[in-house]
């Protein structure tokens, strides 16, 4: 028996505060037309053993990234979780904690944020990380919002079409009602961010430039070139980085970045079929005051003794709502967790290690898709472990062709782009093998 504690009187009280007669009363901006009227069409009720059969049955109609040969990327990626990572993980004390409200007696928890926060400031070379915000395109927003803050009467961000179409979408959602002037920058014929157009969008009142280092083409981006020209226009620079890549890509601090975000899914977090992921936030330490969500700190008690805890909190619960650098309130404390066990076991060695293993296949990979099949070069440019294909009939086909083998080819650009129907990004990680490889340009080559 359900509990519903309003009584017929107590709803007829607040139906005649409100001002009308009956419940319907209020459904009336809902079309007849789509009403259910007697329910929804639910079938007969199975037992417990039926359900669990059933559900298996559609279950069986996916193509999962890990029965299949796996080649899809676009900000999820199918890298090598150590088995170390799920048991760490999965540990009582860290799966069933929500979150640590009162920090004082998560002791744990919080050393587990700070020390995330540690790596994530060694592998991107900036000086202050947060613990984590709830995903990449969400990062990207909270670093737009950050700019936004710090510049105080500026009101322009200026954006590389190389970034994600995801980011893209919910930073102009943001815009939109926040009153800020988005202005993308087109990529040139080579991939890359068109210089020349930036310069030009670039001006006295643009309060941050954002760019994706590697692009979501793949293609590596003039990074130092984008962060000097935002800051010749007093523009704060924000840099959107794959975190694999920077085992062997320059790290943002190295050219100047004011603020780092990106996805961290490829540190220990499996696909997911989407989620749950983490974002990454880090910046220059002058931007402190100005990040958002969760913040652990290593202070001394009054004995002396090391201990942990949140602090310089800017969020909604602890300061005026007007002050808060955003209502962000918790973190995706599971994920970064994983993605911090995910590089300790690594090591500073493997984390290259890795990086290098995923550039060489992809450009093994590529040169012999190139010479073997009809499939043509896009951009003829550095990339990392991502690049695009042109394709001899259009990409849907090309992929529903390879799924019909269990190969996940790629992603069809068109998805995002209309007038890139013939398009392919294909992506490599360090867990293909040379023979997967050699099984993909087979079957690629049949097709063209």
């Amino acid at each position: 028996m359900a509990y519903v504690p309003h009584t017929p009187d107590h709803v007829a009280e607040m139906l005649d505060a409100i001002g009308v007669k009956k419940f319907e009363d209020l459904l009336q901006a809902i079309p007849d037309g789509i009403r259910l009227d007697n329910g929804l069409p639910l079938p007969k009720g199975l037992s417990e053993l039926e359900v669990g059969r059933k559900l298996q049955q559609i279950g069986a109609k996916n193509a999962t990234a890990v029965n299949s040969l796996n080649f899809l990327g676009g900000g999820s990626y199918d890298h090598f979780i150590p088995a170390g990572v799920g048991a760490i993980t999965s540990r009582s004390e860290f799966y069933t904690a929500y979150t640590p409200y009162q920090p004082e007696v998560s002791q744990g928890t919080l050393q587990a944020i700070y020390e995330y926060q540690s790596v994530i400031c060694d592998i991107t070379g900036m000086d202050v990380s947060n613990a984590s915000v709830y995903d990449g395109p969400t990062a990207v927003t909270e670093a737009m919002l950050l700019a936004l803050r710090a510049s105080k009467n500026r009101t322009q961000v200026v954006v590389s079409d190389g970034l994600h179409p995801h980011s893209m979408k919910i930073m102009r959602t943001y815009a939109e009602i926040g009153g800020y002037e988005l202005h993308t920058v087109p990529l040139g014929d080579d991939g890359r961010t068109n210089m020349e157009l930036l310069k030009h969008t670039l001006g006295d009142n643009s309060a941050v430039v954002i760019f994706q280092q590697p692009n979501f083409f793949g293609v590596l981006e003039d990074a130092k070139g984008i962060v000097d020209l935002g800051h010749k226009a007093g523009a704060l620079a924000v840099s959107s980085v794959y975190p694999v890549s920077l085992g062997l890509v320059q790290p943002p601090g190295e050219y100047d970045a004011d603020i780092t975000i990106g996805e961290g899914q490829s540190l220990g977090n499996p696909m997911g079929f989407g989620g749950p992921y983490l974002g990454i936030l880090a910046a220059k330490k002058e931007l402190i005051r100005q990040l958002p969500g969760r913040l652990a700190g290593q202070t001394v008690d009054r004995d002396g003794l090391r201990g942990y805890v949140l602090t310089l909190q800017t969020r909604e619960q602890h300061i005026r709502r007007g002050k808060a650098t955003s209502n962000i309130c918790t973190n995706q404390g599971l994920n970064a967790l994983a993605a911090l066990v995910h590089l300790a076991l690594l090591g500073k060695q493997g984390f290259k290690d890795i990086a290098q293993l995923c550039y060489d296949k992809a450009h093994y990979l590529h040169d012999q898709l190139l010479e073997k099949t009809r499939f043509g070069m896009v951009y003829d440019t550095p990339f990392f472990n991502e690049f695009v294909l042109t394709t001899p009939i259009p990409a849907v086909e090309v992929v529903d062709r390879m799924l019909e083998q269990n190969i996940l080819a790629g992603i069809r650009l068109d998805r995002f782009y209309p007038d890139r129907e013939n398009q392919l990004l294909v992506a490599v990680t360090e867990k293909r093998t040379k023979d997967e490889m050699d099984r993909f340009v087979a079957a690629m080559a049949e097709i063209g």
